[in-house]
């Protein structure tokens, strides 16, 4: 009876750790040579509202995907494509990345293979050109204002002639009148995808880093060797990701002099997704004058 418990136990504690083990899931990057902005859909749902011109998803848990790429420009014809692979032949996912370009004709072509395709990374960091995006994370919403302002000109014009000492003023009238327009667009955008910030998105309420992307940005930057190094290069990783205000704080415990702490928390600032929480980010100074300005700051922003 007792070996017989035991080997139920063992069967169930096999069993948990086999639901508990990460799921395996594949990556996707898409970027246009020719810098054509597009919307991605896979399997009937878009991913993006903000259009993109090097757009990444990550955790795709799927090995297949029927893919659309809808652009911008709607001159341009769309691209469709049925069961794009994220697996290599042995059918272990794979992070793939695939190129789109102008055929001869002027029209936006993406090859059925992939441009390059290599074993998934854990903890990768994207270059900061690229949007990233996690499967399943809300999408960005998008709301638009367009003011069109329409001008007409002056029907006349004033004409001085001086002839002999005799000035003689005359309006000669213009038969066609000068339009001018003049159209403003103002976009705004609100809730962001899970670590992803472009110039116009706000990571307010958003979703910061994963755990596992974090530690390994701040492996990262700890490689650095001078604190230069380690400002610019945290600021590089910042401004294509969302972070919490403890995320903030740990980098900030990074650097070494209080004027980069200082520069790095005014920098992030915009970046947090818990902006309530950013007195955090005080205990990382020494001295009361740059948690005095650093409160400025955040207040005037």
């Amino acid at each position: 009876m007792i070996k017989q418990l035991l080997i139920l136990t063992s069967f169930l504690i096999f069993t948990l750790s086999m639901f508990a083990q990460v799921q395996p899931t594949g990556a996707l990057t898409i970027f246009s040579e020719d810098g054509d902005k597009f919307f991605l859909v896979l399997n009937g749902e878009k991913q993006n509202n903000i259009a993109q011109t090097n757009l990444r998803i990550e955790d795709l848990p799927q090995p297949y995907y029927t893919v659309k790429i809808i652009f911008e420009n709607n001159t341009l014809t769309e691209i469709s494509k049925k069961n794009l692979m994220l697996t290599d032949v042995d059918g272990i996912f794979q992070d793939v990345t695939y190129k789109i370009k102008h055929d001869k004709t002027g029209m936006p072509k993406m090859s059925s293979l992939p441009y390059s395709s290599i074993p998934v990374t854990q903890g990768y960091v994207a270059p900061s050109n690229v949007y990233v995006m996690h499967y399943g994370a809300p999408v960005a919403a998008v709301s638009q204002t367009t003011t069109t302002t329409t001008t007409i000109g002056t029907p006349g014009t004033n004409v001085n002639i001086n002839m002999a000492g005799i000035n003689v003023g005359m309006t000669v009238s213009d038969p066609f009148q000068t339009q001018i327009t003049e159209t403003t667009t103002t976009t705004t955008f609100t809730g962001v995808n899970h670590n992803t910030i472009s110039a116009n998105t706000n990571c307010s309420n958003g979703f910061p880093m994963l755990s596992g992307d974090f530690s390994s940005a701040v492996a990262t930057i700890k490689k650095q060797s001078f604190d230069d190094t380690k400002l610019s290069t945290a600021k590089q990783i910042t401004s294509s990701n969302c972070l919490s205000a403890a995320q903030i704080t740990d980098i900030c415990k990074l650097l070494g002099f209080e004027q980069s702490k200082l520069d790095y928390a005014k920098f992030a600032f915009r970046f947090c997704t818990d902006a309530k929480n950013y007195f955090k980010v005080n205990n990382v100074f020494q001295f009361s004058t740059s948690v005095d300005e650093l409160n400025e700051y955040t207040q005037d922003h």
